[in-house]
This record gives C-alpha cells, sequence and structure tokens, in this order.
C-alpha cells in the first residue's frame, strides 16, 4: 500500500472502529510513518542524554537492500510478514523454506502479532504499536505472494493489468529487467501494480505459477479486518476475536468501496490527497473531519519531539533536550516500533520454525 491506504483508510478504519479523531490520527500518522521512518543511529542532546531509534523501511534501490540482514530487520518485520503458507504454528507448507516466508492475507501469523499488540494495550506507546501493526497488517493484503528477502519468488513475468498506459510503462522501464531477474526484493519487480487499489491485474512469478489480482476486492477485505481487529482493541479484547466485531458499517463500506474504484490518479499522494478530502466533506458516517500527514520538517512529529527540521539528519547533529521529548508521539513511535520487531523476529516467527534475525 502507499499512503493514501496506510494513512487516509487507516484513519477511516479506526474512527469507524471507534475511536476519537485525536486517538485515529495517532493511529493513521503511525500506520503511514512506518514507510518514511527511513533513518536510524543514536540522537544525541546537548544536556549528554542520548536515544537510538531504528528505520522500519529503505528506499528500493537503497544499498541497504542488499544487505541481507537489513532485510530481515526491516521488509520481514514491518512490510512482508510471513504467512507460513497459511499454516499454524508446528505446521509447514509444502515445498522450500521459501514459501514459509511468503507474504500471506490474515493469516495465522498476523493473528499472533495481532494478540502481540494487544498485549501492550496499557502502554504509553500503545496507539502508535496499533498504527504499526496496522501497516503491517494490510500488507499481509497487499503483499500477497511476496517475500520480504531476495529471491526468484519475487520475479514478475508477462504482467498485464486493466490499465494498458500503465502496463506499457512498466514495459518501457528498463529498471524492471534489473528488478526482476537481479533484484527481486519483495514486490520490486511488479513496481507499483501491488499498491494501487483500483488495479486488476496477473503475472507469472519466478516459480512459473500464474497469479490474478484484484486489488479492489483485496483493499476491502484489508480494511474490513483492519476496523474489526481495532474495534477488538477498542474494546479491550487481548483475545483479538475479529468475527466477534461488527466491522465497517455497511454505508461505509460502499462508500469506501466506490472510492477506491474511482478514485485512480497515478499518485499515491494525490490520491492520499482525494481521500482526506472525502473526509473533510463529510463522506463517512463519523462525519466531517480535517486530516493531515507531515512525516518532515515543520509540524512534523520528528520537528515537534527535537526540533529537527532537516528530511535527514547525520548523526552529527546535537538536539536541545526538552522534558516533553519523552512522551513526544515521535518517541513513543520509535519505543514502538522496537518493541514490535522484537517480538515479530524474535517470539512469533519461531513459532512456525523460522529464524529471520
Amino acid at each position: 500500500m502507499q499512503i493514501d491506504g496506510h494513512h487516509s483508510l487507516t484513519y477511516i478504519a479506526a474512527r469507524l472502529a471507534g475511536f476519537t479523531r485525536s486517538k485515529a490520527s495517532i493511529i493513521a500518522y503511525s500506520a503511514q510513518y512506518v514507510d518514511d521512518a527511513t533513518n536510524s543511529g543514536i540522537i544525541h542532546f546537548k544536556n549528554g542524554a542520548m536515544y537510538s531509534r531504528i528505520s522500519s523501511a529503505h528506499k528500493m534501490l537503497d544499498y541497504r537492500n542488499s544487505d541481507e540482514l537489513a532485510n530481515h530487520r526491516v521488509w520481514i518485520p514491518f512490510h512482508f510478514l510471513p504467512g507460513n503458507g497459511e499454516k499454524k504454528a508446528g505446521d509447514n507448507p509444502n515445498g522450500t523454506f521459501i514459501r514459509k516466508l511468503v507474504c500471506k492475507p490474515n493469516s495465522h501469523v498476523a493473528h499472533d502479532m495481532l494478540r502481540a499488540c494487544a498485549n501492550d494495550m496499557e502502554k504509553p506507546y500503545a496507539l502508535h504499536r496499533l498504527g504499526i501493526t496496522m501497516h503491517v497488517y494490510a500488507d499481509t493484503w497487499a503483499h500477497q505472494g511476496f517475500a520480504g528477502v531476495n529471491h526468484e519468488i519475487n520475479e514478475v513475468h508477462g504482467m498485464k493489468s486493466n490499465d494498458s498506459t500503465l502496463d506499457q510503462r512498466f514495459f518501457n522501464k528498463i529498471a524492471n529487467y534489473f528488478l526482476s531477474e537481479t533484484f527481486p526484493l519483495g514486490h520490486g519487480a511488479a513496481l507499483s501494480h501491488p499498491d494501487r487499489p483500483y488495479l486488476t491485474w496477473k503475472y507469472k512469478n519466478g516459480l512459473g505459477e500464474q497469479v490474478n489480482r484484484n486489488n479492489r476486492d483485496i483493499y476491502m477485505n484489508a480494511v474490513q479486518k483492519m476496523c474489526q481487529a481495532m474495534q477488538c482493541f477498542y474494546k479491550k479484547d487481548a483475545t483479538m476475536n475479529l468475527e466477534s466485531m461488527p466491522g465497517l458499517p455497511e454505508q461505509d463500506f460502499n462508500t469506501i468501496r466506490a472510492l477506491l474504484t474511482s478514485i485512480q490518479d497515478d499518485s499515491g499522494e494525490e490520491r492520499h490527497t482525494q481521500w482526506l478530502q472525502e473526509i473533510s466533506r463529510g463522506s463517512f458516517s463519523f462525519g466531517a473531519e480535517n486530516v493531515s500527514y507531515i512525516p518532515k520538517g515543520i509540524g512534523s512529529w520528528k520537528h515537534k519531539a527535537i526540533g529537527q527540521i532537516a528530511a535527514s539528519d547525520t548523526g552529527r547533529e546535537v538536539f536541545p533536550f526538552r522534558k516533553s521529548f519523552l512522551r513526544s508521539d515521535w518517541k513513543m513511535f520509535h519505543d514502538a516500533l522496537q518493541a514490535h520487531r522484537l517480538e515479530v523476529l524474535h517470539d512469533i516467527l519461531p513459532k512456525y520454525g523460522i529464524s529471520a534475525a
């Protein structure tokens, strides 16, 4: 998913799950910030204090994507949660180990992740962790069939969609040959096809298997389950019994479905803007609300926490320490990010016979 899914759709689902505007904003910001938290390392303060944070994303052609350990620590826990072939813990899918790593929608692994998140619902960073979890949970639908490692299963051949112009641009991109044949990480070879909610498309993966995708239906399933998961969290159901929750109201379900079809701009940022406009004009049952997202610079969480305006830091900066830093959204997001990665890599995946770090 891109920002139209991770921010605006998460906000809508959170509001429909019962969260207030302010809490839904934290959840949605956190969900999108997973894609924008590309800096890692230590923050130094003038009083001698320090804070160490991790990154939850790399740019697709970042050199770190060739680092296998970096892939395991970023792409697997935050973007391509292994699905274990839709099998329960202790069972193995047919085939080689890569079958365990392929992302599957709403898998048993994903439900263990939801319960781990719910166990932190009393922590100061509970809402931030919920947003992070919703990002990963949504991506189990959007990134299904792909794995967060360099492997031929991620190769894409004979791709065709209902957007002939987009297909032509795909075939014209020399870079796709590089990504598909030489650098098959995640859905890089498919470019943005999995992230366009309105697209129907098909391809053959690196194992010669035919894959057919209807992104609108996939996204609707994701938003419905996200809403149910957040309803569980809102009602403090730590078992995360999603099927006991009503999910999206019928009118809102139909509105979201229609917008997923009609909003077809090429840019994820432009699609995001249109979703925010729909929210501001009161297209959903929670009423008209103004929602925004500022990832970097003035007004961003990072700027409010440490005063940084630049989009990235060198590691040599020294920032003034404010008491408010310890309770800032930026710090709590990074606290939640580290808690999420630790549990996914070291507690959840080993139950499925997966050692990823």
